[in-house]
């Protein structure tokens, strides 16, 4: 900043009156001395010597450029002159911690990174920090709570200052308002204006025979009350017993007039006895009509009244627009054949996964049967040590696996020996191979080959099985209600694992995920999701449901089908939360199992109520549009047997639209359309 020579101040030059100077009055000290006194005249100072600009202050002038383009670098940037700017040694902990202990600055002082030094701050600026981080102003010393001039005063007064009224001389009238006034005179003298005219009241005239609820001669008002009255009910009108000359039969003799008198007034069939009189003149006063007046007008005012909002719409506009049922076609409409064999319940069945040409069997009379859906002739028997209980087809085509569970706590992998030969000859090397001697002595569930199936021990008795999409793994389900009730197997190892060591609730059915690693596991009222992989709680969904009885997925896992004990049918799309998105109640009987087809939107549900419902499921993937799902048939092909039991299982044909029901009859139906 530029700064100019002091000047000294000159004495001013003081002419006496007459134009001649006057005399310089010579200064002298306390002892008469003569003081000699010589101006102080500072040296002048160039203003070029210094700058105190800001860019004196910023060594680097690299400018915007990121600071880590030089971190493999020697020099942290250019200086003014453009010479390098050498980085300074860093620093050890142990001179750092030095500094920190000797230095009483240390804490005031912050790393620039331009120039790779430490700035010390100063109490200003150390102060304009305090005030940023306690919401302050950054401005030392500002006071937002000044005191401002008030010029309206908050004081009320009774009188202004000016209350004299306005002088007429200030009054300037208006031309324009004159002109009217003119003409409007001109006007009433001319006999032009008129006043407003004068309504004519006409007389009303009150129909005294018009119906009560006649709106002819009604005002507004009137019929605004109208609108919110509620009328009281109406006496009822007078019987031939109230007349004052009644027929005969109306008269009481001697022993109804002694039962009316001993009956209660509240039981009374009516409050008076009938009398009979040759002439209405002749006929007394009523003693009791001042008490009946005064209950009538006790019931008005006591009694409560409701109004009743009728709706006067169709019927039919109530109902949802649903599409004509020939357009959802292919459905399964007509019963084809039965496939009869079994004594006593069918309780589940199975589908070949790939073309469905054969179709397994379980029932209580401990068979496992394989039939040709063509023909729906048995080919094949195996007779297992006990009541069936659950059978699943292996999903890899490859394979002619069939896993059943039965009763004696035992689940078999067996082959089918049915098809291409190829394959059966693959599945038996497949069984032949099986470790089953590597298992560990002590395990929970053993393993052992028997003929031409394996057999696993299990440690209660197996409710369900079924099997994993890549056909090595598969999972059964404990009758019981227990921890351990939940085994997953892996048939290439022969090994068996619990994945839950903690009970939480009643496992009905399990299913696995089509095409991740994960685990449904269906309890009473709950499902959850597992993740196998990382072993850990994925999702858990809230059913609706008192009791499940099934579930199934569809082809990508994103949507659970399930049926209850309740009557309730489910649908859980997993895409919009852990609540249903639909449930039904078409069944008067518990739901038994539920079926979804992997290539048409078709679904079934089956119940001891003897039906078979199929719905029109159809799933979108775009998130813009709504699942549809419409009720299309009810078919029934089942007996219902002494213990209320009608159709157990249920499953549809992998590439038909094709429906096969299991009943309590010992009866399996197929369905087609």
């Amino acid at each position: 900043m530029a700064s100019t020579s002091a000047k000294i101040p000159q004495p001013a030059k003081r002419k006496l009156e007459n134009g001649k100077k006057k005399p310089k009055t010579k200064l002298k000290d306390e002892f008469g001395e003569k003081l000699d006194i010589k101006p102080v005249i500072p040296k002048p100072v160039d203003e070029y010597d210094y700058d105190s600009s800001d860019e004196e202050d910023l060594r680097n002038t690299i400018g915007n450029i990121p600071i880590k383009w030089y971190d493999d670098e020697e020099h942290i940037g250019y200086d003014k002159s453009g010479e390098k700017i050498i980085k300074p040694a860093k620093k050890g902990e142990i001179e750092t911690f030095l500094e920190k202990m000797e230095d009483p600055d240390y804490w005031r002082k912050v790393f620039d990174k331009q120039t790779g030094a430490d700035i010390k701050l100063t109490d200003e600026q150390i102060e304009k920090i305090h005030n940023i981080a306690s919401g302050k102003y950054p401005t030392i010393g500002y006071n937002p709570y000044e005191p401002f001039l008030d010029i309206f005063s908050s004081q009320k007064e009774i009188h202004p200052i000016d209350n004299r009224p306005e002088p007429k001389a200030r009054f300037i009238p208006s031309k324009d308002e004159m002109r009217m006034v003119s003409r409007m005179v001109h006007a009433i003298k001319m006999g032009w204006a008129k006043g407003p005219k004068t309504k004519k009241e006409e007389p009303k005239v009150y129909d005294l025979w018009a119906a009560e609820d006649a709106l002819d001669n009604v005002t507004k008002s009137q019929l605004s009350r109208m609108r919110v009255h509620m009328p009281a009910p109406k006496v009822a009108l007078p019987t031939h017993a109230e007349s004052y000359n009644p027929p005969e039969e109306y008269l009481f003799d001697d022993e109804e007039r002694k039962k009316w008198e001993e009956t209660d007034k509240d039981d009374r069939v009516i409050n008076f006895m009938p009398s009979k009189y040759d002439a209405l003149r002749k006929v007394p006063q009523y003693d009791k009509f001042i008490t009946e007046r005064f209950e009538r007008c006790l019931d008005l005012y006591l009694a409560p009244r409701q109004r009743k909002m009728r709706i006067h719409a169709d019927p039919t506009d109530l109902l949802p627009d649903l599409p004509n049922p020939n357009d959802l076609r292919p459905f399964p409409t007509t019963l084809a054949f039965y496939m009869r064999g079994h004594s006593g319940q069918v309780r589940t069945i199975s589908v070949e996964p790939e073309r469905g040409e054969l179709l397994a069997s379980g029932g209580e009379d401990g068979t496992v049967r394989i039939w040709m859906i063509a023909t729906g002739r048995c080919i094949k028997t195996f007779q297992m040590d006990g009541e069936v209980t659950s059978v699943a087809f292996c999903p890899v085509a490859d394979r002619t696996l069939l896993a059943v569970a039965y009763e004696g706590k035992y689940v078999s992998i067996l082959n089918t020996g049915c098809g291409d030969r190829l394959h059966v000859q693959q599945t038996e090397t497949l069984l032949a191979e099986t470790p089953t001697e590597s298992q560990e002595d002590g395990a929970v569930v053993t393993w052992r080959k028997s003929k031409d199936r394996l057999v696993l021990k299990m440690p209660n008795e197996v409710r369900q099985v079924t099997w994993h999409a890549k056909g090595d793994y598969f999972a059964s389900v404990s009758i019981d209600d227990i921890a351990k009730s939940v085994y997953v197997h892996q048939m290439s190892k022969a090994k068996s694992q619990c994945p839950f060591q903690k009970r939480k609730g009643h496992v009905q059915a399990v299913a696995f995920h089509p095409t991740q690693a994960r685990l449904f596991v269906a309890t009473k009222i709950h499902v959850r999701e597992y993740d196998l992989a990382r072993c850990v709680l994925v999702k858990k969904l809230i059913t609706g449901c008192k009791h499940i009885s099934s579930m199934a997925t569809d082809a990508n896992g994103e949507n659970l089908f399930l049926g209850g004990l309740d009557r309730r049918f489910c649908w859980m799309d997993l895409q919009m939360g852990n609540k249903p998105w639909k449930k039904l109640k078409h069944h008067t009987a518990a739901v038994r199992s539920v079926a979804y087809h992997k290539k048409y939107p078709l679904l079934a549900t089956v119940s001891d109520d003897g039906t078979a419902m199929v719905y029109y499921a159809r799933i979108y993937l775009d998130f813009s549009k709504d699942n549809e799902l419409y009720p299309v048939k009810r078919l029934r092909a089942h007996e219902r047997t002494s213990n209320d039991l009608c159709m157990l299982h249920t499953t549809w044909h992998p590439t038909q639209p094709w429906l096969i029901t299991a009943g309590a009859d010992g009866t399996i139906a197929l369905f087609t359309y």
